[in-house]
């Protein structure tokens, strides 16, 4: 928004989410029909690469996944190279996050290429992330060329396509909006969420127009009992997703910092392929993003020995992808995890002989979890778990666990997959501190001298430690006041007085003053108030014992690290 604007919710917002909703929605359904064409290249006209694959003898999968991640590093190699000299950021969240001009186009476009290379090879990694980006682009360009004019910032049109294209991905038009809002503003400030939801539902209305109106996962029909067992037992998915969620963060961590030995971007994407197809001969399941996993998982045709083994090859395959550096999101990659997670932690129940009701709904509440987890965005997780299977009666289940696995996580101070939370987390734990802080955390020493030392030993004072004022305190350390170098230089010059004088003759009782068990915004009042860069700080108001100074510059520095 333009200086001009007081809010960030006006008509014409409003009007131009929705053309920007409805072209982020096409790039989506561009992006993904390359990517079916490429796989009916590669793998015979087979849509699903858990099922393609199987074209091609098994101890080629490895080749196959290698070389497609040689691929995905030749394009990221060139996008990072751009990023790097142009010292640009091309993440949709960084530029909203950032308020910046634009979305860079030749670096999100070659990023694009490199994930569908990884992706079309069977990378576990998600589509969201590059069609995303790519809206966010197409956002970025209509906000640059067709509504220059207008008084709205580029960046809050990039949020609008962003939330249109995630909306256009799951079909969820209302998570979708909260995500952005959660993720990149840090905030879910109704001004600025309304022209999200806006253009997000847009997205979606397009894609019903075009044919695409069921729900995204089918559990439609379930119906939750609300019993003493499933309310537990989500409460411990909840926790249970917690902990898978920061192992997982941990494992991709860990694997980037593997990764990050081998210098060249092709080696280490194919490195990285090659892994991933060594871990399919164990099973095909774990290739491409995981959709039609969660199905068969819904679907109840998965073993409870498969549903094992699927949920610890799935997770060490995606650090792999996401380590070795694979373009894509963690979204439906995070939603298979938390299935397989709800599914055998309520099928384990059902199997101690506790009335737990229909297993295969707990997969809905594990996706909520493990994805508020690994997020941090909880409201967001639970939205588009309730969207994406249009079933309400799973609200309070996921809710649930949704909520107790992001605070287990935040507990566990475990990072979120996307770095931007942890500087909205960052500034709002320096906002607390600034609100809850005291003024004794910042205490520095101060020049101090008793009433009968003379005047002259106070300019030098003052001169040594650069300070205009040398404060006065008794033999017992009781703050008497204060005095100004520049207040004696004149009375000498005015021969009013001599630098033999006791510099009582010039202390300022009166002088301001702040105390040590004051908050950091007390302080910040208090230097509002005068014009000077310490302030001497006293233990209390009835001893007043002088303790050191505060000053300007730490409240300052403080400030900053929330502003």
């Amino acid at each position: 928004m333009q200086a001009g604007s007081k809010h960030a919710l006006n008509w014409t917002s409003v009007l131009v989410a929705i053309p920007v909703g409805i072209v982020a929605s096409l790039v989506t359904l561009l992006f993904r029909f390359v990517l079916e064409r490429s796989n009916a290249l590669l793998f015979a006209s087979e849509p699903d690469i858990t099922r393609g694959i199987a074209h091609y003898p098994w101890y080629a999968w490895p080749l196959i996944v290698g070389l497609g991640g040689v691929v995905a590093g030749w394009f990221l190699r060139y996008a990072t190279d751009l990023e790097r000299r142009q010292t640009i950021k091309t993440d949709y969240l960084e530029v909203i996050n950032a308020r910046l001009d634009a979305v860079p186009t030749k670096t999100s476009l070659f990023r694009a290429l490199s994930s569908l290379a990884s992706i079309s090879s069977g990378a576990s990694i998600g589509k969201e992330g590059p069609m995303v980006q790519l809206s966010a682009l197409a956002g970025s360009l209509m906000g640059r060329f067709c509504f220059r004019r207008l008084p709205l910032r580029n960046s809050d049109i990039v949020a609008m396509a962003a939330a249109a294209g995630l909306a256009s991905v799951y079909h969820a038009p209302l998570a979708s909006a909260i995500f952005v809002a959660e993720i990149a503003f840090g905030i879910s400030a109704m001004q600025r969420l309304i022209p999200l939801i806006i253009a997000a539902g847009s997205g979606v209305l397009c894609m019903w127009l075009l044919g695409f109106r069921s729900a995204l996962y089918p559990l439609a029909a379930g119906n939750f009992a609300l019993t003493a067992t499933g309310i537990g037992l989500s409460l411990v998915i909840g926790l249970a997703a917690g902990l898978l969620g920061w192992l997982m963060i941990w494992l991709i961590a860990r694997s980037k910092r593997l990764f990050g030995r081998i210098a060249a971007l092709p080696l280490r994407l194919g490195v990285g392929g090659a892994l991933v197809g060594i871990l399919a001969i164990a099973s095909t399941d774990i290739l491409g993003n995981g959709y039609e996993v969660i199905v068969a998982i819904m679907a109840g045709r998965l073993l409870l020995a498969t549903v094992i083994l699927l949920l610890i090859l799935k997770m060490v395959a995606t650090a792999v992808s996401v380590g070795s550096g694979a373009v894509g999101g963690l979204f439906t990659p995070a939603l298979l995890i938390g299935a397989l997670l709800g599914v055998l932690c309520a099928t384990l129940v059902v199997r101690l002989g506790l009335p737990a009701g229909d297993v295969l709904l707990y997969a809905a509440v594990g996706m909520g979890a493990v994805l508020a987890a690994v997020s941090q965005a909880p409201l967001m997780a639970m939205l588009m778990v309730l969207e994406m299977t249009l079933n309400s009666s799973l609200l309070f289940p996921v809710m649930l666990a949704s909520a107790l696995a992001a605070m287990t996580m935040y507990r566990l101070q475990a990072t979120s997959a996307y770095p931007v939370v942890s500087g909205h987390f960052s500034r709002s734990e320096a906002k607390f501190d600034f609100d809850n802080g005291v003024i004794g955390q910042f205490i520095v020493s101060g020049a101090a001298l008793q009433p009968d030392e003379t005047v002259g030993n106070a300019l030098a004072v003052c001169s040594l430690k650069r300070e205009r004022f040398v404060y006065v305190i008794d033999a017992q350390g009781t703050f008497l006041g204060a005095a100004s170098m520049h207040d004696i230089s004149r009375q000498i010059l005015e021969q009013r007085l001599t630098l033999d004088s006791p510099v009582a003759l010039v202390t300022d009782s009166q002088f301001p003053c702040v105390y040590q068990q004051q908050t950091i915004r007390e302080g910040w009042n208090a230097f509002a108030a005068v014009t000077l860069e310490r302030l001497p700080v006293l233990n209390n108001p009835q001893e007043r014992k002088y303790l050191g100074a505060l000053t300007k510059t730490s409240l300052i520095q403080q400030a900053e690290a929330f502003i």
